[in-house]
């Protein structure tokens, strides 16, 4: 299904969440170009993972609304949902199929074609080395293929947005890097990737925008360079511009 046209890959305006009397979520505004490699920084409870789920379209916003190439989600959200993908910290997979069968299997759900499943898949498989485990039980694999595996389940139906919680969370380094090759691929080519991590230096490395987020609220946001210019100098580290824009008291970790 096309996309209206739209200048952005993803609005959100004024969007809120709460859990009881408490606000996660409080009133964020938020936009992505396409082709943008994104970065949704905050310390533990800010709202980063509540952000991304709404987006994906598990929790319902109280108020706000959220566009994905144009499509409201509230309004038409099949359409929207078809623009993306989400991928959460903890890889999400049925034990009991193989490789080659989940995919199969998520293509379905998405109603792409056997014979273009079959292609897509090995495609993917060779792409992230998990061609020779093809035969192998989801259950069997490693922490780091399986993330590459759930990643490439993500992608079996060329999402427009790709929506990453934590995606290098218990990663060894030899996967941590052949995902982040990945993903700097996919954006070269086009692909909308918004992200979280606790590791600062792979935002500061792989990200070409960067919004820091607190209490539920963005409260700066830009290039690394324009983030120099608003809280540090040219030579502070992300670790550095973070910690002055959200105070020394924060921690990083997923929230």
């Amino acid at each position: 299904m096309s996309a209206p046209s739209s200048a952005w890959a993803l609005e959100l305006d004024n969007v809120a969440k709460g859990f009881g009397t408490k606000a996660a979520v409080a009133g964020l505004n938020l936009r992505l170009e396409a082709g943008q490699f994104y970065a949704l920084l905050g310390a533990n409870g800010a709202g980063k993972t509540t952000t991304l789920r709404m987006i994906a379209g598990l929790l319902q916003p109280d108020a706000g609304s959220i566009r994905v190439f144009g499509h409201d989600l509230a309004a038409k959200p099949m359409a929207a949902k078809q623009q993306l993908a989400f991928l959460p910290d903890e890889p999400m997979l049925y034990g009991k199929l193989r490789c080659t069968e989940y995919l199969e299997f998520v293509a379905g759900l998405w109603g792409v074609d056997g014979r273009t499943a079959e292609r897509k898949g090995e495609d993917l498989l060779r792409w992230l080395d998990l061609w020779d485990a093809r035969a192998n039980y989801c259950e069997n694999l490693s922490r780091g293929m399986q993330q590459k595996l759930t990643l490439a389940g993500a992608l079996i139906h060329e999402p427009k947005l790709l929506i990453l919680d934590e995606p290098l969370t218990g990663l060894d380094a030899a996967a941590a890097r052949k995902v982040k090759d990945v993903l700097a691929g996919l954006v070269r080519d086009g692909l909308t990737v918004l992200f979280t991590t606790h590791i600062l230096e792979v935002a500061e490395r792989m990200a070409s925008r960067i919004g820091l987020i607190r209490a539920g609220q963005l409260i700066a946001e830009g290039t690394l360079d324009e983030l120099r210019q608003q809280y540090g100098n040219v030579h502070d580290t992300l670790e550095d511009l973070f910690l002055s824009a959200t105070g020394p008291d924060t921690d990083t970790g997923a929230a």
